[in-house]
């Protein structure tokens, strides 16, 4: 094996991020494209050193007349590497990327846990990395879709997200391809600037580059790792803030039998939210409509309740997804349904 000055940079990235522990079972997402190729080689080398057991997943989402041949492709890729090899190919028409992804990271986390992986690893890059930041921008979203894409994430309890690549660009992933004479599948899909994110990867950031900043991904990561570190501070101060403003509402239910029963529902302390700062309020609003209504909301959404804090009584949103409307009894945000 070669041992390149890439091999040292991943090598220390893991063992300073404690992203892995030796002896783990690891399955690594694979398109065959140059960054997933990079990063199973790297595995692959580095495995002697930690006596991992190494897995490849590669999904087929019949975009592409040849994407068979490509899974093909990365099968013969693992069985000369002699590691296991697992395909999924999606039974239904994949109508976005977004639906795309989502099927993607089920069958991940699908596959990881029928076949105890405790770790699923993809190749996202530095350039992954300011392309998503870019994107998410360009959508107008906060801090905690600005900080793009992370280390490692929960796929579940027991199955964690690993991307260990977040210091590598993707012209450094083709240049190792090239000098371990890796076979790379192209996917010509890559190229179509229909995609919001070819066109951000095609034009702007070499637009970017050639105008503003030479390493404007580097700095976009940057801003991303320094942002990550800010959401995680900011989440645990909102679920300190959310315990401190949640109250529970008991009422009496009277039955049609004229027996009762008692009734708890949950409502929030006005006193409490306006001595917060408008972000904290923000914070404890979203954590609250995604953990207690199921709802993952948009800044309008956020907004609209966030109203109701110096709002008087009887004063009300409309309904939220699902049918919940947000009002205001008493100095208390309360929820009902419509």
């Amino acid at each position: 094996m070669v041992w390149t000055s890439l091999h040292a940079h991943f090598h220390q990235v893991i063992r300073t991020r404690k992203l892995f522990l030796p002896r783990q079972r690891i399955l690594m997402a694979v398109s065959g494209g140059q960054d997933s190729l990079c990063l199973a080689k790297l595995m692959v080398d580095l495995q002697p050193k930690w006596d991992w057991q190494l897995g490849i997943i590669h999904c087929d989402h019949r975009w592409r007349s040849d994407s068979q041949a490509n899974g093909e492709h990365v099968r013969e890729i693992a069985r000369g590497w002699g590691i296991a090899f697992y395909l999924e190919v999606t039974p239904m028409e994949l109508g976005s990327e977004a639906v795309a992804r989502d099927w993607r990271y089920g069958v991940f986390l699908q596959t990881a846990q029928a076949h105890a992986y405790t770790s699923v690893v993809t190749g996202h890059t530095q350039s992954d990395r300011a392309e998503t930041l870019l994107y998410n921008l360009l959508r107008g979203s906060g801090a905690d879709g600005l900080q793009a894409l992370t280390w490692q994430r929960q796929l579940s309890p027991e199955v964690s997200l690993v991307r260990p690549m977040l210091t590598i660009s993707r012209s450094q992933t083709g240049q190792f391809c090239q000098e371990m004479d890796l076979a790379v599948w192209e996917d010509t899909t890559n190229t179509d600037l229909k995609y919001t994110r070819n066109r951000i990867r095609q034009e702007l950031l070499p637009y970017l580059q050639a105008h503003f900043n030479p390493q404007v991904e580097v700095a976009l990561g940057r801003t991303a790792e320094l942002l990550q570190a800010d959401v995680e501070c900011w989440q645990a101060q909102a679920e300190l803030d959310l315990q401190l403003v949640l109250e529970n509402h008991h009422e009496i239910d009277v039955k049609l039998d004229g027996t009762t029963s008692p009734v708890f529902t949950l409502k929030l302390n006005c006193q409490k939210l306006r001595k917060l700062h408008l972000s904290r309020q923000r914070r404890v609003m979203r954590k609250f409509l995604l953990e207690y209504l199921g709802i993952s909301p948009n800044f309008e959404q956020i907004e609209k309740i966030i109203a109701l804090i110096t709002a008087p009584s009887r004063s009300q949103t409309d309904p939220f997804p699902g049918g919940a409307i947000a009002f205001v009894e008493n100095g208390y945000i309360m929820f009902k349904y419509s």
